[in-house]
C-alpha cells in the first residue's frame, strides 16, 4: 500500500481515470445520487488517495481557498467499501489536515459534511458551522477546523 499526494497535473491519465471511476462507484451508484461529480474543481485540487495493488482504496481532494469556500477544503472523501471500518478514512483525513497546516501553512479548514458523518469529523476536531441543508439531495453541515 501507498499514499500519495498529487496535483492534477501530476496525475497520469490513468490515476485520474481510477479516482473519477471512484468517486462515481461510491457518490453516484453506492448513495443513488446522480449529480455532475466532474466539477472542474479537480484543475485546483490536491489529491489524496492510498493504492494497493492498483485499486484507490481511500481518496479525497484538497481544494484551494476560493475554489469552494473562502478557506482552503476538503471534498469527496471516500472509502471503498469492502475497506470501510478499517480506520483508513480517519487516517487519510489526519494526513489531510497534516499536510493543509504543515506543507500549504493554511490555520482553517472549511467541509461540507454529510450530516450522518458529524461524529466523525468532530472526533477530527471539526465544529459544526451552519444549520443542516441539502446538498445533492443529501443532508449536509459546514464544519470549521482550526489550529
Amino acid at each position: 500500500m501507498k499514499w500519495y499526494i498529487k496535483k492534477y497535473e501530476e496525475l497520469t491519465k490513468d490515476e485520474l481515470y481510477k479516482i473519477l471511476k471512484k468517486r462515481i462507484d461510491v457518490f453516484v451508484v453506492e448513495q443513488n445520487c446522480p449529480y455532475l461529480d466532474i466539477d472542474d474543481k479537480d484543475f485546483d485540487s490536491y489529491h489524496v488517495y492510498l493504492e494497493d495493488k492498483g485499486d484507490i482504496l481511500t481518496y479525497l481532494r484538497v481544494l484551494k481557498p476560493g475554489v469552494s469556500f473562502e478557506e482552503v477544503s476538503i471534498g469527496r472523501v471516500l472509502v471503498k467499501k469492502d475497506s470501510r471500518g478499517l480506520g483508513l478514512g480517519k487516517e487519510l483525513m489526519k494526513m489531510a489536515i497534516k499536510f493543509i497546516l504543515d506543507e500549504l501553512e493554511y490555520d482553517t479548514i472549511r467541509i461540507s459534511a454529510q450530516e450522518y458523518l458529524l461524529k466523525f469529523y468532530k472526533d477530527l476536531e471539526f465544529k459544526e458551522n451552519s444549520n443542516v441543508y441539502l446538498e445533492d439531495g443529501i443532508p449536509h453541515v459546514e464544519m470549521i477546523f482550526s489550529r
